[in-house]
């Protein structure tokens, strides 16, 4: 789950990491008042959305006036922003962050990131911060420095020194500095986070360090232990589908593609979208309808995947464990036809009490294509939805 800007900065101010004074505002006339609240000569106004490079996009502007804070909220606010994250499409920007200006003499970058493959969180600095680390990242990689934290997520004097070397950081700085790095790694830890980002790391003119912007990134899967966070998702952010899906208890994430894929169990799906993607066409989502798929959760997945416009065939490839073939295809067939199924749909099915299962499909009446392994379903699939 990730959340915006200013609840990432706010959990920050919580632990005592130096942030921008600022307030959340989503009119005009909010902006006007918060920047009346804020000491000038300066002030930002930040769009708030959930995706990076918001500068290059028009997203933020510095204003020397509460009145051109004003302009420049009016102008943010509605407009659909385009930038390398959020696709082509843009998104709605509807809230506004209004902060204090500062008199930035460098900017850095720091995170902290959770390493799955070794099971601990890397921290990673550079003296090269701001919209453009990706670039500098891709054309000098050793400006990076990275570290990994022991079990306890805690960075040892020699990684500090590291850290702060590649930061150029010296004198009250540095011992800022590593305070500073200390505490995004044991926040991270405390709260499940899979990314604590602050980009860019100021240093100001009058030799303090600020965080002029913070990204957080927290794992699904942990949320249940810290409902303060999971308070803060925004509904109105995300896919509409996705958050669909989620209402209604299905494992789905939308992709870009024109066959719609709905598999039992996790590792099915991702070897079901390989196949489609090896047959020549695109799948247009991830859907695991789990191991419990009656009638409902097949019903459910139809009509969400049956929601992307893009969709023009519809795979579905089940494995029988402890969930029958037979059960499943029940559920298929009722769903499909509660639901007016009008796609081409392909079907392959395996496992436990395969033959009732196709027996139960071949006499439903339901229109679809049987197919005999994956590769043959995908192979279909692709075939009928014009991509190979």
């Amino acid at each position: 789950m990730n959340i915006h800007e200013y609840q990432s900065k706010e959990l920050l101010r919580r632990i005592g990491v130096p942030v921008p004074p600022g307030t959340v505002a989503c009119s005009a006339a909010e902006a006007v008042a918060a920047a009346g609240s804020l000491p000038g000569p300066a002030w930002v106004v930040k769009a708030q959305i959930l995706a990076g490079g918001r500068g290059k996009g028009g997203g933020v502007r510095i204003c020397r006036s509460p009145e051109e804070v004003g302009e420049a909220a009016g102008a943010i606010l509605g407009m659909r922003l385009v930038t390398a994250q959020t696709g082509p499409e843009g998104k709605l920007v509807s809230r506004v962050l209004v902060e204090q200006g500062a008199m930035i003499a460098r900017e850095m970058y720091v995170s902290v990131v959770l390493d799955r493959a070794r099971g601990c969180l890397t921290v990673m600095a550079s003296p090269d911060g701001g919209m453009d680390i990706e670039q500098a990242a891709s054309s000098a990689p050793g400006r990076i420095v990275a570290v990994r934290t022991d079990t306890a997520a805690r960075l040892w004097p020699f990684q500090l020194r590291r850290l702060l070397k590649a930061l150029g950081l010296s004198g009250a700085a540095a011992r800022a500095g590593a305070a500073l790095l200390q505490q995004l790694a044991s926040f991270a830890e405390a709260h499940d986070a899979t990314l604590v980002e602050v980009n860019p790391l100021a240093l100001t003119a009058d030799g303090q360090l600020l965080v002029i912007d913070a990204k957080m990134d927290f794992d699904d899967s942990a949320l249940k232990r810290h409902p303060e966070i999971e308070a803060m998702r925004d509904p109105e952010e995300g896919d509409p589908l996705e958050r669909r899906a989620r209402e209604q208890g299905v494992n789905y994430v939308r992709l870009h593609g024109s066959v719609g894929t709905m598999v039992n169990g996790a590792g099915l799906a991702m070897a079901t979208m390989d196949a489609v993607k090896q047959a020549g066409a695109e799948p247009a989502n991830f859907l695991d309808v789990g191991g419990g798929a009656d009638a409902k959760a097949v019903a459910a997945g139809f009509s969400i995947i049956l929601s992307d416009p893009r969709v023009r065939c519809i795979l579905v490839n089940i494995f029988g464990g402890i969930l029958r073939c037979d059960i499943v295809a029940r559920g298929i067939a009722d769903a499909a036809r509660s639901i007016g199924l009008q796609l081409p749909l392909v079907i392959r099915l395996e496992g436990t009490n395969v033959e009732e299962g196709r027996r139960i499909l071949r006499e439903s009446g339901l229109a679809f294509h049987e197919a005999a392994s994956m590769s043959d379903a995908a192979r279909r699939a692709a075939e009928l939805a014009g991509g190979a």
